[in-house]
């Protein structure tokens, strides 16, 4: 097995690391000002988009880019080592155009508009001239089995009405949020995994209320991660995405790819708290040491840079096995990565917390905000347990097939 990287990933491994390095951190003290006053999105972001844009750094995650498209074709295995270094900064990804949710909108799009919405949605938010949201998860259900959901699609003539809530949707906050893709019911009484449709709803259509952005563990995002109500929202039938029951075939199509982009990023998260606790632990002496002097916290160092790197192997084989046999075919991975990086973060944040003590629980390092994000990981495009049940729900219909034959390693004495 060769696991470098090819000449044309370790080129832009090198572009975009640069990119970082000269645009983005040195940029990062301006967006918290300016976050911090109110001013969202802050200017310096447009203007740092326009420059990866003019650079060939953009959009970077979509495999099935067409010529007339903005952006360069790259695979997921291509594309994770990427999406590790801008993840080292929680804003960093919209800079090239690949920031969730829509990354996961575009790819919907991208499969299933029809030429008017691709047109009008799709277009704009590949040029990054607007911004999106997808509303799925509710308050008043298990969003995790996504047969649970109540908001209501009904058909009126050539129009659908929409009524219902939804909660923890990112990006709704954010000004320049148009469009929203709302999945809900069209057909209460079809087969449980035909039920749902999705559907796109401009934003400022009459009736979508933004009640409020929720905090996530009392940190405040100011793209949002809203709750919306959907009173009586009328839009076209046209704007129905795909065909009608197809919903939760959609979602599935959407939520494979969007996962692990999600432990993409968080690996490089993990790599910057090591990076932080390392230091630390060299600048800082207790009782006559170096805390890295100290076996405990030479053994999260190590133990953090061993659990990265599994992590990171994970990763790969998941976006390998998406690229050449399909994200049904790779559910399996899928899941187990979305597992290990949440898990692995809130481990390595954890330890990187109590080596810089109280200041790791302070704004002045990233570290505090990128435990709670690890935190939010868990429940994001669906809870460990949900990912844990199918894992194991798979290992069972293996052994099923072959079962029997691990027992022949048994040294049970024969009974008389």
């Amino acid at each position: 097995m060769d696991f470098a990287y090819t000449p044309k990933v370790e080129e832009l491994r090198s572009r975009v690391r640069d990119f970082m390095d000269r645009y983005v951190v040195p940029a990062n003290k301006e967006w918290v000002r300016d976050v911090e006053a109110g001013i969202y999105p802050p200017p310096v972001v447009e203007q740092l988009k326009e420059l990866a844009k003019s650079e060939g750094l953009w959009n970077l995650f979509l495999p099935g880019l067409r010529d007339d498209e903005p952006g360069t074709r790259l695979t997921n295995l291509e594309y994770a080592p990427l999406a590790e270094i801008m993840g080292r900064v929680m804003w960093a990804s919209e800079v090239f155009n690949c920031n969730a949710p829509d990354t996961g909108n575009m790819e919907l799009l991208h499969k299933f508009a029809t030429p008017e919405q691709y047109d009008r949605w799709l277009r704009p938010l590949l040029e990054g001239d607007i911004r999106s949201c997808f509303c799925m998860t509710e308050p008043d259900v298990a969003s995790s089995d996504a047969t649970n959901i109540q908001t209501m699609i009904r058909r009126d003539g050539d129009d659908y009405v929409i009524n219902g809530r939804k909660w923890f949707i990112t990006n709704a906050a954010d000004p320049r949020c148009r469009i929203g893709i709302v999945m809900g019911l069209t057909n209460p009484d079809a087969e449980p995994h035909a039920r749902q449709s999705m559907i796109l709803v401009p934003m400022d259509t009459p009736g979508v209320d933004i009640v409020r952005n929720l905090t996530i563990m009392n940190h405040h995002s100011p793209e949002g991660h809203c709750e919306i109500v959907f009173r009586n929202v009328r839009v076209p039938a046209s704007n129905l995405l795909g065909t009608e029951g197809s919903g939760f075939a959609l979602a599935q199509a959407r939520l494979g790819p969007g996962r692990i982009h999600h432990c993409m990023r968080s690996i490089g998260q993990c790599e910057l708290a090591l990076e932080l606790m390392t230091e630390r632990a060299q600048e800082r002496r207790a009782f006559g040491k170096h805390l890295h002097e100290h076996g405990t916290v030479a053994e999260w160092i190590a133990l953090s840079r061993l659990e990265i790197d599994q992590a990171r192997l994970l990763v790969l084989k998941a976006a390998w096995m998406i690229d050449t046999q399909g994200a049904k075919a790779a559910r399996n991975e899928i899941s187990m990565i979305k597992v290990v990086a949440a898990r692995l973060q809130n481990q390595v944040l954890d330890r990187a917390i109590q080596v810089f003590g109280a200041m790791g629980l302070s704004p002045d390092t990233p570290l505090a905000t990128l435990w709670t994000w690890g935190r939010a990981l868990r429940f994001i495009d669906g809870p460990d347990e949900v990912h844990l049940r199918a894992i194991a729900r798979a290992e069972v219909r293996k052994s099923r097939e072959r079962f029997g034959d691990a027992a022949r390693y048994l040294t049970v004495p024969d009974r008389l």
